[in-house]
């Protein structure tokens, strides 16, 4: 190829370049100015229009809702222990050793022991140990050491006045006695004595008025070693006669006593614990029906072993009954101190079955178990709820376990509704419901007192002598159920201070309300009168059961109707800590004048119902 013709194509690339770079950039600037068109366009048609002018609505402030602040009604009780011709004073034989009875006791119980109408009081005494005779010198009177500390019995005059018949009845007996079951075994209509102690427990048949002693013939002594606390009578088979049940606490002696070198901080010998005792079983005795009873504990299915070491796990002290599943057959609730508390599920067969842990009566929320003492049952919601209470140890909160469906699942309510945290720092014995302001809701009430008289030197808290409780039941609709009674409301005299144990309560004077007896260890007794004046209605039934359904009718129920309202309330004597209360049942009524109909279940069978059963009386049920 020549010279020209090349530099013509290269002339000819060039101008082609040049062309091609031209065109780029034509294109390119056409391609950035419909970009910025695009962009002003699509802005235009996103941007925000303008903001609308604000607009202030004015709202109505919520409501704040407030509950009412409740009024705690004024239930006055005063001491007329004196006056009401009570001189008892409790023997617990304390000489210097501290042994552990010596502190446990005691109990007594309200009871129509001559069948006159009125409520008779019985104190359980103990005594000096037989190791330890009286000497000259000591601080105790001279007449005080001459004669020995015997049972008591006080006779109503109908008017809330008493008289000491201990001896012509046959009472002047001396044992160390802890508790006192009341019931009639021979359902002759006349209230028998069990008596349970340390040694040989005792049974007195009431003949008229006058006891006798038939505890060989009854065979219901136990063992001479053994410590019983708590005893009921009881229908547990629905055979029509009263059966009795015996707790025992622990095995003791003294020398193992003493062995245990309890001391308190700060040198000095102290009150022991139960752990290092041994458990025990509890006895079962069947009546028989002709006087005597046969021993069925270990058939009965009663006796609890430790899986683990196989001996007795019960260290019992306090019992009630009731038939928690309503399928007619009563069970058994025991609190036990330091060891899981029981529950006997009756099964019909003349067999229980230990249900505690699987319905949760036996530990607290934690597991734990407590100090248990005095023990109770009601339905102190007015619904189908039944509730358990158990006073336990100091620094431990009453328990109260509350099943709702019959279906023997309970959970302990005693935090939400305000009774635990208000109770936790006395030592708890007899506790019990009671409706003292007569408004148709059971109150709480419990007595307390420490084991060891010198326990504030070591914690500041404690005292030996302790007020008792008094909660007003304000219902479940309020967010506390609960509320602690102040000394305004309740006054001086039921706040003293003592060494509670037992307790009981009964109309000892006609007027509808409940007064309070109160039994302690090593002091006087106490009686309080309720003077309350809030003008509320009641009624009070006596149920008279028959040959077929035993004559006190423990164990039966009765319902009271009165608007939408339903009342219920066991015949059950036994509860608090080793005592007993009176048989007749009493509800109030508050400001209601008209009952709707009455309902009486039977202990072992038969309905019953009432029409026109009028207000502010005792009415007597008799089965037909």
């Amino acid at each position: 190829m020549s010279d020209k013709n090349s530099d013509v194509d290269a002339n000819t690339l060039e101008r082609d370049d040049s062309v091609i770079a031209t065109a780029f950039k034509r294109s390119l600037l056409v391609f950035v100015v419909l970009t910025i068109i695009g962009g002003v366009v699509t802005y235009q048609l996103l941007k925000p229009g303008p903001k609308p002018p604000v607009v202030i609505t004015q709202t109505d402030k919520p409501e704040v809702r407030q509950k009412a602040r409740l009024e705690l009604p004024e239930m006055r009780f005063t001491d007329i222990t004196a006056d009401a011709g009570i001189r008892f004073t409790h023997e617990n034989g304390a000489y210097g050793d501290k042994l552990l009875p010596e502190t446990m006791g005691s109990g007594c119980a309200f009871l129509d022991y001559d069948n006159d109408g009125d409520q008779d009081i019985l104190f359980v005494n103990s005594c000096r140990w037989p190791w330890d005779p009286p000497k000259k010198g000591r601080a105790d009177a001279d007449e005080k050491i001459a004669a020995k500390p015997t049972q008591a019995l006080y006779r109503n005059d109908g008017k809330g006045h008493f008289d000491d018949v201990t001896k012509e009845t046959g009472l002047d007996v001396t044992l160390y006695g802890m508790g006192i079951a009341c019931g009639d075994y021979d359902n002759d209509g006349d209230v028998d004595l069990f008596f349970t102690a340390v040694g040989k427990n005792r049974l007195f048949r009431n003949d008229g008025g006058k006891f006798v002693e038939v505890t060989d013939d009854a065979r219901v002594g136990g063992v001479e070693s053994q410590w019983s606390t708590g005893a009921g009578w009881f229908d547990y088979d629905n055979d029509g006669d009263l059966d009795l049940f015996v707790v025992n606490y622990v095995e003791w002696t003294k020398d193992f006593d003493l062995a245990q070198k309890f001391t308190l901080i700060g040198g000095g010998r102290g009150y022991g614990r139960p752990q290092p005792f041994n458990g025990t079983f509890p006895y079962l005795y069947r009546n028989d029906g002709s006087g005597k009873f046969t021993d069925v504990s270990k058939e009965s299915g009663i006796q609890i072993l430790n899986p683990a070491s196989n001996v007795p796990v019960a260290k019992s002290l306090g019992i009630t009954f009731a038939d928690f599943d309503s399928d007619g057959w009563v069970d058994i609730v025991i609190a036990n101190d330091t060891v899981q508390n029981f529950l006997l599920h009756n099964l019909g067969n003349g067999k229980f079955e230990e249900a505690g842990v699987t319905s949760s009566v036996a530990f607290d929320l934690d597991g734990n178990a407590r100090g248990a003492m005095g023990i109770d049952t009601a339905w102190f919601r007015n619904s189908p709820a039944i509730g358990i209470a158990i006073g336990n140890f100091s620094n431990e909160m009453t328990a109260l376990y509350v099943t709702k469906s019959n279906d023997l699942q309970f959970r302990d309510e005693a935090v939400s509704n305000g009774l635990g945290p208000n109770t936790r720092i006395e030592l708890k014995f007899g506790v019990f419901f009671a409706d003292f302001d007569l408004d148709g809701r059971p109150d709480y009430f419990g007595t307390n007192g420490h084991l060891e008289n010198e326990i504030n030197k070591v914690q500041s808290s404690q005292h030996y002598e302790q007020p008792p409780h008094l909660f007003w039941n304000c219902g479940p609709e309020q967010p506390t159920e609960f509320e602690p009674v102040p000394v305004g409301k309740c006054g001086a005299d039921f706040l003293k201070p003592c060494v509670g144990r037992g307790s009981s309560y009964a109309d000892i004077d006609g007027d509808g309300d409940l007064d309070i007896l109160i039994a302690t260890s090593g002091q006087a007794a106490r009686l309080l009168r309720n003077d309350q004046k809030l003008g509320h209605h009641w009624v009070r039934f006596k149920l008279v059961g028959s040959d077929k359904t035993n004559q006190d009718a423990i164990g039966s129920i009765v319902e009271l109707h009165t608007g939408k309202t339903v009342q219920r309330r066991q015949v059950m004597p036994t509860k608090s800590y080793l005592s007993q209360v009176e048989l007749p049942v009493t509800f109030g009524l508050g400001a209601a004048t008209k009952i709707n109909k009455v309902v009486v279940r039977w202990a072992n069978g038969g309905t019953q119902e009432l029409d026109d059963v009028a207000v502010d009386r005792l009415v007597e049920v008799r089965k037909q």
